[in-house]
Parts: structure tokens; C-alpha cells; sequence
């Protein structure tokens, strides 16, 4: 079988200077969302969602309507989609300052307000979105790779978080990190965070980590960490945690990022990928809800054989 068909391969050192790029130009336009939208727990108001072709903000509420933007990632463009019409900006290498300048006009044009804190967050150095003439790449290739990634990922995440009465996010991409994630919740309160993200306020951190939480998602990497994994953590972290056993074999605890790690390649090259990335999102969710001693028994659920009988 064609694995690089099915899962596509992706090598960070092949396309990290355009994905430095296009993490801040979803900055820009998560902002945007951030912006028009009421905040809701843990930060979910601001986060991105995978659309059949690339990255959505959902619906925004403006005035007596809605607008929408795009990210698609097959035709290279963004969309600014309103109830009067559809505005694009194309995806090609180009400065972040570029791009700021023309998605703004676009916005302005469609007559949607759209002032925003102009520099980003969790990176650094933050060059401020309109002087930014550092980062202007865009591997059209390599970002539809991406995106194929994110639509396989996706797919195993929304099984994972469906076997779950409890609180649990959505499925959602968070352009500060630039990650995929799904998060479960016991329910009960946590210590406060200390915060520490470079460029994000103390206040947001500790609302966003304010319960007890077990969280998994996908990276692209980073310099430190320089190719896609999946990751998973519990937070408050119990001095157990790290000690007890996950699967598949790949996978381990690193102890400087406080976190288990799976290579998005072992992942990708295994018999069966979707069966091991489940695996993986299982094993440490136990590991996390069994040492902090959750009640496991009235958090989750297994709708399959319901889902049968109604499908049927």
C-alpha cells in the first residue's frame, strides 16, 4: 500500500519557513474571529476548524448577519465570504505585512470592521503584523500535505471525542500554537496556572487550564522539535503520570516537555494509522484520568451499537 498516499509524509525541514508564514497569517485571521465573537471557556471562541479544503473560521456575527473566512488550501486563496459577496485573497509567497495589508482592504471593502491586535502570540520575537517582511514563504505543495494531514487527524479525533459523556472540546485548530486538538474534563477545578506562553497574558493561561483537563493533539514541530508528532497531557500533572504505559510502541514520555509524544511517521507508517493514533489517544487519556482519579464510569460512553440500531 501507498502510505504516502493515505497519510502524507511531511518533513519540517522541508516546509518550516512557510509554515512560520502561514501560522501568522492564521494569526491574522483567527484574530478576526477572536474579535466579533463573545469569549467562551478555555479560549474556544478563537480556534480554526478543518473544512473540506483547508481551514474555517465558522460563522462570525456581524451586525444583523454573518461573514466567514476561508482558508483553502487546493485552490490557494482566502475567502471572505459575507451574505452580499464573496471577496478572495490569493496564497502565494509573500510578507505577512503583505498579506495583513490586502485581507484587511478586502475586509474593509466588504464593509466588515476589523481592528485587531496587530502582532501575534506565542512566538518570538511578535514582529508586528504590518512590518513583517521576514516571513514571506508559501509551498503550495507542501501546505495542501498539511491540510491532508489535518483532514486524516481530524477524523480520528472526532471518533476519540464522541466516547465521552462528559465536558469535552470541539475538534479545533489553535492558530497561537498552531495545533490540532481535542480536550476532555473531569469536572473538577485545578490549581491556577502560572501561565509562562510567550506573549499571552497570565489571566488567559489560567482561564484556559482553570479545570482539570486531559488534552491530545497534533504539531507540526519546531526548531527544538523539528518533526509532526502527537502529543497528550494532563493537567494538573500527578507524579505518576509519566510512568505508566501507553501505546504503540513509538510512543514515549519526554520529561522536558512534560508530555507524551508519538511521531506523526510512526503513526503514518503503521499497518493500520488510525487504529494507532486511537491507541495512542486512549492509552494516555487513561494514564491521565486513572492517576488523577477521575470518575471514569460516568464520563464515558460507547455509542456505537446505539449508532447501529439507528444508522440500521
Amino acid at each position: 500500500m501507498n502510505r504516502d498516499k493515505e497519510w502524507p509524509r511531511l518533513d519540517f525541514n522541508e516546509w518550516k519557513e512557510t509554515l512560520y508564514t502561514v501560522q501568522l497569517w492564521t494569526q491574522i485571521v483567527g484574530k478576526i474571529r477572536l474579535r466579533h465573537l463573545p469569549w467562551l471557556n478555555h479560549s474556544w471562541h478563537v480556534t480554526l476548524y478543518v473544512s473540506p479544503k483547508g481551514l474555517t473560521t465558522g460563522s462570525i456575527p456581524y451586525r444583523d448577519g454573518l461573514f466567514q473566512l476561508d482558508f483553502d488550501f487546493v485552490q490557494h486563496q482566502v475567502i471572505i465570504q459575507t451574505g452580499k459577496e464573496d471577496r478572495v485573497v490569493k496564497l502565494y509567497p509573500r510578507s505577512v505585512a503583505s498579506f495583513y495589508k490586502e485581507l484587511m482592504e478586502n475586509l474593509k471593502a466588504a464593509g466588515i470592521e476589523a481592528t485587531i491586535h496587530g502582532a501575534p502570540n506565542e512566538v518570538d520575537p511578535a514582529i508586528p503584523f504590518d512590518q513583517d517582511e521576514l516571513h514571506k514563504s508559501y509551498d503550495a505543495e507542501q501546505v495542501n500535505l498539511f491540510w491532508q494531514a489535518l483532514v486524516k487527524v481530524h477524523n480520528v479525533f472526532t471518533r476519540f471525542r464522541a466516547r465521552f459523556r462528559g465536558k469535552s472540546s470541539p475538534v479545533h485548530f489553535f492558530w497561537g500554537s498552531f495545533d490540532l486538538a481535542v480536550t476532555r474534563f473531569s469536572g473538577r477545578t485545578a490549581p491556577l496556572h502560572p501561565g509562562g506562553a510567550p506573549n499571552v497574558p497570565a489571566s488567559v493561561m489560567q482561564e484556559a487550564y482553570s479545570h482539570e483537563l486531559s488534552s491530545c493533539g497534533f504539531w507540526p514541530g519546531n526548531e527544538q522539535l523539528p518533526e509532526a508528532v502527537f502529543y497528550a497531557y494532563g493537567y494538573p500533572s500527578t507524579p505518576h503520570f509519566s510512568k505508566q504505559p501507553v501505546a504503540p510502541a513509538e510512543a514515549f514520555f519526554s520529561e522536558p516537555m512534560g508530555e507524551y509524544i508519538l511521531p506523526y511517521d510512526a503513526v503514518r507508517k503503521s499497518a493500520d494509522p488510525e487504529t494507532a493514533l486511537f491507541q495512542f489517544m486512549q492509552s494516555t487519556y487513561e494514564a491521565a484520568a486513572n492517576t488523577a482519579n477521575w470518575d471514569r464510569d460516568s464520563l464515558e460512553c460507547n455509542l456505537t451499537s446505539f449508532e447501529r440500531k439507528v444508522v440500521s
